[in-house]
């Protein structure tokens, strides 16, 4: 079993060119040595390309040495080395590209990896309910930067087939993003909501403007979650009010503080976004994150957009 492992793989052979005159010589006195030759071919007047053993090789050189830093020693015959022959060849072209082989096998691993996240969401048809549908994929378990979630399609579909003029969706990922398409009926009336306009969340407003309705707050005051923002009113010129919708939207700055039992940082931080519910255009200024054996002390600083018939 011996010999067969070293006959398959360690008796590569070495390819070298004898230059020198009447190179034949040299054939003599590599077999005088005991040096097995193979495939010697005269390619020219004076240099003969041939074959030995790896394992010879050395001998070879031992004979014949490269003494080209030494001049005072004159050799009749030089060898120079070509390559390798046989299987000993390919296995020093994959030894020669192993970083090559192994950088594409990463990536190819890392691809496979990634093909089941998603990293961006691209709306078609129209985006008028973009940030209805990504709080319906939040609800569903679908996040940019995040596992996708199979099966749950229908769940965002028949939550967006419920909005105001939505006659088509569909919810689709195609390589590493979800195209989310949304088609609106040209016929259908938009319905506002009626009723004044209430805080979802606590914090500093910071801009609020009404293009329809009466303001009752303005930018610097603090108001909290449930109290009116915009009323459902316009006073007219002499002084009677008139019911309407509101068309308003206000930009609050939030802070939450808050503690989540959960098996790591980044499980911690999905609980409180959900609880804050947080949408897409809301912006996260500051967190911070604090391990308590189990649970996770979380802290945050954000800006929320809220909107009424805007």
């Amino acid at each position: 079993m011996k010999n067969i492992f070293f006959n398959i793989f360690g008796n590569f052979r070495t390819r070298l060119l004898i230059e020198g005159i009447m190179p034949e010589r040299a054939l003599l006195r590599l077999r005088r040595a005991g040096i097995a030759v193979f495939n010697a071919k005269k390619v020219e007047k004076n240099k003969i390309l041939l074959s030995v053993n790896k394992k010879d090789s050395e001998k070879v050189f031992a004979i014949y040495p490269n003494m080209c830093y030494n001049i005072s020693v004159y050799s009749p015959f030089t060898v120079k080395k070509i390559g390798e022959e046989g299987l000993g060849k390919y296995l020093l072209r994959i030894k020669n590209r192993v970083g090559l082989l192994l950088g594409g096998l990463l990536f190819v691993c890392v691809t496979v990896f990634f093909q089941n996240f998603v990293f961006a969401v691209d709306f078609r048809g129209t985006d008028v309910y973009a940030r209805e549908a990504h709080v319906a994929l939040a609800e569903a378990g679908i996040r940019p930067f995040a596992p996708y979630r199979e099966g749950r399609e229908d769940e965002v579909c028949a939550k967006l087939l419920a909005l105001q003029g939505v006659e088509y969706c569909s919810v689709k990922k195609t390589g590493m993003r979800l195209v989310v398409e949304i088609q609106t009926s040209p016929f259908s009336e938009i319905q506002l909501t009626k009723g004044s306009m209430y805080a979802k969340h606590t914090g500093k407003i910071l801009a609020i403007t009404a293009l329809r309705g009466e303001a009752v707050r303005k930018a610097g005051d603090t108001v909290k979650a449930g109290e009116m923002l915009v009323a459902d009113r316009f006073t007219k010129i002499d002084g009677g009010q008139v019911c309407v919708e509101p068309i308003a939207y206000a930009r609050i700055a939030c802070a939450h503080e808050g503690v989540y039992e959960a098996e790591s940082e980044e499980e911690a931080f999905a609980k409180a976004y959900l609880q804050l519910g947080l949408s897409a255009e809301d912006v996260i200024l500051t967190k911070r994150l604090e391990n308590r054996n189990g649970s996770y002390r979380v802290c945050m600083e954000y800006v929320v957009t809220e909107r009424i018939n805007f």
